[in-house]
């Protein structure tokens, strides 16, 4: 004779069948389920739009916590444990320790840059270093940097705006090496600084826009009537292959207006199909073509990617409160404001940046030098500078029209860009 359940049994029986899942709600569970597989990353990157400091536009750093430890990486400075951001602080002066080289004493420094030889009265400009609220930036150890690049390939791909940082890492690693075992030499668009002894390259590679344009020519470039090519990377990517440190930037040469010409096909075609996109879309395309290329042609356990942040200039004065009409000729002093945005900062390639950056797992290293050298006005060539010619002094008594407020003197802001770049390189 069975024993008859008890009541006990008989109402745990009763919970059980309650709690199996109706054909509906599984249904429902698995559709969700699905659809959080398909879309992750969007999910990832809506979620992260809706974090309380979205407002703010400044990309996060694709370089991740709690990952495998990042090729060159030597140590830590206690940033990540310090909640320290080495973008975030304040210019602070120092006679001491700057400048960090001499304008005389590097003879790769370009006549558009060196400031002093064109006649700029003052040097207060080159005495200023950075420091992070919370920590301090490790040194720049040029024995460290050169030993790391024995036998490696260092390339920095852009505008000019990214030779000049390339420049200042060649300012500040060549008093290392002995006259004759360094050199110096362009192939069109690339340039290449070579250390004999390290068997190591430092390179800069002209690509303005990262695709192809009808601005590539190294020389014969400035064209008002810009347009890209959609898709086109590997036109230029083919001679970034097998760098082993590649420093991407883009902006300056997208700001044509509100809108970006694209050309779809090619420059070879008798008939081209151009579009115009507004500016923003068309950088996005950019940055995911940069994004998609490094994927498929970096090992990241053996090479680091960075992408630089774009370069303010300081062609308004009436952005920090100066004179209606001026720009950045004959500043002196650094904006105090920690707030200050330049009006020639546009926000919504910030943004772009930062969507990009956040919905991607590709290993890129932001360095974002745009807020630290938003402060900076000073620090331009101004007139005091030779591009394809000296200025006539017709052109230097007229500052306003001649003034070169996009480009930096040397020695000076772009070797603290070179100081974040180190240390997050070896010290992530």
């Amino acid at each position: 004779m069975k024993t008859p359940l008890s009541s006990s049994s008989s109402s745990s029986s009763y919970i059980i069948r309650k709690a199996r899942l109706s054909p509906y709600l599984f249904t429902l569970l698995a559709f969700i389920v699905f659809v959080a597989i398909l879309y992750g990353e969007d999910f990832i990157c809506i979620l992260g739009q809706l974090d309380p400091l979205s407002s703010d536009t400044r990309p996060i750093s694709t370089t991740k916590k709690n990952r495998e430890k990042l090729p060159f990486a030597i140590g830590k400075t206690g940033i990540e444990e310090e909640g320290c951001d080495v973008f975030s602080g304040r210019w602070v002066r120092d006679v001491s320790n700057r400048p960090l080289y001499e304008e005389s004493e590097c003879p790769y420094i370009q006549p558009q840059l060196t400031c002093q030889e064109h006649g700029r009265p003052e040097r207060d400009y080159q005495f200023w270093r950075w420091q992070p609220h919370g920590c301090d930036l490790p040194s720049f150890n040029a024995t460290l940097m050169l030993e790391t690049l024995r036998g490696k390939r260092m390339m920095f791909v852009g505008d000019s705006l990214n030779r000049g940082q390339f420049v200042s890492m060649v300012c500040l690693l060549h008093r290392l090496i002995p006259e004759h075992e360094k050199s110096m030499e362009t192939f069109d668009s690339l340039t290449v600084f070579t250390a004999k002894e390290y068997n190591a390259t430092i390179e800069f590679y002209w690509a303005p826009f990262l695709l192809e344009s009808n601005s590539d020519n190294a020389v014969i470039h400035r064209i008002s009537d810009r347009i890209v090519r959609k898709g086109s990377i590997n036109k230029h990517g083919k001679y970034w292959k097998g760098v082993d440190i590649l420093v991407f930037n883009t902006y300056l040469w997208w700001m044509t207006g509100i809108k970006m010409k694209i050309l779809k096909g090619s420059f070879d075609d008798e008939e081209k199909e151009i579009v115009e996109l507004p500016t923003e879309d068309a950088y996005r395309m950019a940055m995911k073509s940069m994004l998609r290329w490094v994927k498929l042609n970096m090992d990241r356990k053996k090479t680091r990617v960075f992408f630089t942040s774009m370069s303010p200039s300081h062609g308004k004065s009436i952005d920090w409160g100066g004179e209606p009409g001026q720009n950045c000729y004959n500043e002196t002093t650094l904006i105090e404001d920690t707030n200050y945005w330049g009006s020639d900062c546009r926000r919504g390639i910030m943004k772009v940046i930062g969507e990009v950056f956040r919905g991607s797992k590709v290993p890129i290293t932001f360095l974002n030098i745009t807020q630290l050298s938003n402060y900076r006005k000073d620090a331009h060539t101004s007139i005091y500078k030779k591009q394809w010619n000296p200025l006539t002094p017709e052109q230097e008594a007229n500052p306003v029209t001649y003034a070169d407020c996009v480009h930096w003197c040397m020695p000076g802001l772009q070797d603290t860009w070179n100081e974040l770049l180190f240390t997050k390189l070896f010290y992530p």
